[in-house]
Order: C-alpha cells, then sequence, then structure tokens
C-alpha cells in the first residue's frame, strides 16, 4: 500500500485497525505477553511491580508518590505493589530524619540484584522487536514516539474529557 494511503488511513481512520491507538495497543499486548512471561514466569514478579523495580533501579530513592508519578501508576496501586516488594524483601522503606512525616523507598540489596538480573532479560524483548528496522528507522521512531507523546500529553491537558465512574457502574451521561 503507498505511503499517502497508510497516512491517510492513520489521520482518517474508518475502521478499528486503522486506528493508531489501537495498533499501539496491540504492539503493547503482544511485547507485554513476552514481557509478563519474562517477570512473571521466569523472576515471579508481576509486571506492574517490575515497573516499580525499574523506576527505583534507575532513579534511587524516592517517596512513594513520586514513585508513584514516574512509573505512571495510581496512589493505591502503588502502594499495594510496595507492600508486596517490602514483603519479599526487594524494597526498603525509610522515614526521614528531619520530618518524620516523609518516607522514601529504595532497592536493598536484594532488589537490586534482582533488577540487575531482569533488565538485561526485558531490555532483549526490546532489540529483539527492534531487530526489522534499521538504525535510521529507530531513531526516527524514538523521535516520533516523542512527539506523539508530547500531543498526547498537551491533549489531556488542554480539554475536559470525561471521566468513567467503573467503580459503580455508571456511564457517562450524553
Amino acid at each position: 500500500m503507498p505511503s499517502a494511503d497508510r497516512a491517510e488511513r492513520l489521520r482518517h481512520p474508518e475502521v478499528l485497525g486503522d486506528l493508531l491507538i489501537y495498533r499501539l495497543g496491540q504492539l503493547y499486548a503482544t511485547a507485554g505477553t513476552m514481557t509478563l512471561r519474562v517477570c512473571e514466569g521466569e523472576f515471579g514478579i508481576p509486571r506492574r511491580e517490575w515497573r516499580l523495580l525499574a523506576v527505583l533501579g534507575q532513579g534511587g530513592e524516592l517517596q512513594p508518590s513520586e514513585l508513584a508519578e514516574r512509573a505512571e501508576l495510581d496512589r493505591a496501586r502503588t502502594s499495594r505493589a510496595l507492600a508486596s516488594l517490602q514483603a519479599r524483601g526487594l524494597v526498603e522503606r525509610r522515614t526521614v530524619a528531619s520530618d518524620r512525616r516523609l518516607a522514601l523507598v529504595g532497592l536493598t540489596d536484594e532488589g537490586r540484584a534482582l533488577h540487575g538480573r531482569m533488565l538485561p532479560r526485558v531490555a532483549a524483548i526490546n532489540g529483539a522487536l527492534l531487530t526489522r528496522l534499521t538504525d535510521a528507522q529507530v531513531a526516527a521512531l524514538d523521535v516520533l514516539l516523542g512527539a506523539l507523546q508530547q500531543q498526547a500529553t498537551q491533549l489531556l491537558g488542554a480539554s475536559t474529557w470525561p471521566k468513567a465512574d467503573r467503580r459503580r457502574g455508571h456511564r457517562p451521561s450524553t
């Protein structure tokens, strides 16, 4: 299919398969399944907990609220995942001496070791996905993903999108 036709389909989708979000979701689901199998099957760590380990592995100690923000998880899910990681001895929580209300979480030695074993396995999936692309295509993809993320963030912040109340089974009013 000529690139002009592909661009037209993405810009003006007529069927589900033309939607950028759907196609990205399909990619995420497929690649996510591989990641899930590595994280849970090989290491016994759910993907959400892996995300927290990965953020802490690159950022050191963080306040739980900052960790939730960086991991793009809500605070309740972050709290539950942290409790699980702490129970396994992978994460430790400490209060800040100058302000006992503040807590910081960080990886334990065991958590750092696990992160060091998991990251190369997950990175291998990333690398395998990119093998079909040239270096120029990978660089272009990086730029394009950044631009799409920036636009999505701007759109989300600039509009009032309806919120679903899933806890009560409510639907937005029309």
